[in-house]
């Protein structure tokens, strides 16, 4: 199978605009990709895209992806619509490396959208719920935050972590989303507000949750056979990997580990050739602080119950071994739900490509995204790696 390359990423601010459409959002996010492209495609240079987005409050659900894609002058491409809850971002991306992968395209448009503030708290919690276990979760009353405060109880019981190392999740993706002029959140926190902020469902409070976002970005593969009509930049797909799992809490054998996240992982190791101790950084999907620990430990940067002592250390801060969620993450820049995925790929892009202006880390070469869909129902990984001297 070829190679593929990114050659182009963008994306919307995150945040709340009640003045905008999901269309607006979508094109703005893929002018933006194509912009930073060193020599842009045409319309007709493109193959396939592929949308990912949830859906929330039933918009165009049918046919969402052209829906988008005919807004920004894409006619009579192909396009689908990925919907995996929270990952449907990082399947749109891995689509579309399969497309190019496979040979059946060279150009592919990897994009996410979403719009989530313009309904009430309610319906919000309603759109949420339906990626988790609807029968025993959602309509049982259990929200999100529910679920994800079961995991994070079961860890805490189970390992010395405490409540202030899930405070220090948000102190350091605040700490980066306040160099992020497109997040969501931007702006810093002290671990007094992380640790003294009102509870949520305990023990997750206000501060080890992310908010629910506006917003979309965009990605652009292409193949090995015509990256160089594109680009000087040879940031390759080097693996890719993705893994499904129960959807309900209650039906896994842990509540400490997402076995998605191990297996896509696995995969995307396997393939690109390299191991943790391998990356620059990572994009990780901190949806809850609790997520990232969990995170670090599936992903193997450290062993089991080892995850804060990485916090404690330093080790995933901007100047630390592995810093992890340079972008503020989840948890500061925002999450649009079908955006995440693909807006972790423009931080991949933005450090790989040297344009991440106060977040810029020296000189990286290889960083990996990871995007958890529910409470780790799927999980899609991508690892890219700046090809050194081409």
């Amino acid at each position: 199978m070829r190679d593929v390359y990114l050659v182009g990423a963008g994306q919307t601010p995150f945040g709340s605009f009640p003045d905008r459409s999901y269309r607006d959002l979508f094109a703005e996010a893929y002018h933006s990709a194509i912009d930073s492209v060193d020599r842009a495609p045409d319309p007709d240079d493109i193959d396939e895209a592929v949308v990912g987005s949830l859906g929330v409050g039933g918009r165009q659900l049918g046919l969402s992806g052209p829906a988008v894609t005919e807004h920004v002058g894409l006619h009579n491409v192909t396009c689908s619509r990925i919907e995996n809850a929270c990952a449907a971002g990082g399947f749109a991306v891995r689509q579309a490396v399969q497309a190019v992968k496979s040979g059946m395209a060279d150009v592919v448009v990897a994009g996410g959208y979403e719009v989530m503030t313009d309904m009430s708290s309610d319906a919000t919690k309603y759109w949420l719920g339906v990626s988790g276990e609807t029968e025993w979760e959602r309509l049982t009353g259990t929200t999100f935050a529910g679920v994800y405060a079961q995991m994070a109880s079961a860890y805490l019981d189970e390992y010395e972590a405490t409540t202030e190392d899930l405070s220090r999740v948000a102190v350091k993706n605040h700490g980066n989303g306040a160099k992020n002029p497109k997040a969501h959140l931007g702006f810093s926190c002290s671990l007094d507000d992380a640790v003294n902020a009102p509870d949520v469902a305990a023990p997750l409070n206000l501060y080890h949750c992310c908010p629910t976002s506006d917003g979309a970005a965009v990605a652009l593969f292409v193949s090995e056979d015509v990256v160089d009509q594109y680009s000087d930049e040879r940031i390759r797909v080097a693996g890719s990997g993705g893994a499904s799992d129960h959807v309900g809490l209650a039906e896994r054998d842990s509540y400490t580990s997402l076995s998605a996240t191990k297996t896509a992982a696995e995969s995307a190791y396997d393939e690109a050739g390299v191991g943790p101790d391998e990356l620059d950084f990572a994009e990780v999907h901190d949806c809850f602080a609790i997520a990232e620990l969990l995170a670090y430990e599936d992903l193997g940067f450290c062993e089991e119950g080892q995850a804060h002592t990485l916090l404690r250390d330093g080790k995933t801060d901007p100047d630390g071994e592995l810093p992890v969620n340079t972008s503020g993450g989840l948890k500061s820049k925002g999450h649009p739900i079908g955006a995440t995925g693909t807006g972790q790929v423009v931080e991949i892009f933005d450090q790989l490509t040297g344009n991440a202006g106060e977040r810029q880390l020296d000189e990286p070469t290889r960083g990996l995204a990871h995007n958890v869909g529910g409470s780790g129902g799927a999980t899609a990984i991508h690892i890219f790696e700046q090809e050194v001297g081409q």
